[in-house]
């Protein structure tokens, strides 16, 4: 019975370790992005994120 219950605790904590894993490199993706269009320099991109930038206090001008 104690083994049953080690392998569930196992289990749970590998699923926990994966979803972090997979949330922390969802957000990091999402930083790359955008940080890569806030600080772009063509004017189409530029605009696009324009207020997003001002939105965080990320200096364009």
């Amino acid at each position: 019975m104690a083994q049953t219950g080690i392998a569930k605790h196992t289990d749970t904590s590998q699923a926990r370790t994966a979803q972090v894993m997979q949330a922390g490199l969802a957000a990091l993706l999402g930083l790359a992005l955008f940080i890569g269009v806030a600080l772009s320099h063509p004017a189409a991109v530029h605009n696009a994120a324009h207020d997003s930038r001002h939105g965080i206090a990320v200096p364009c001008h």
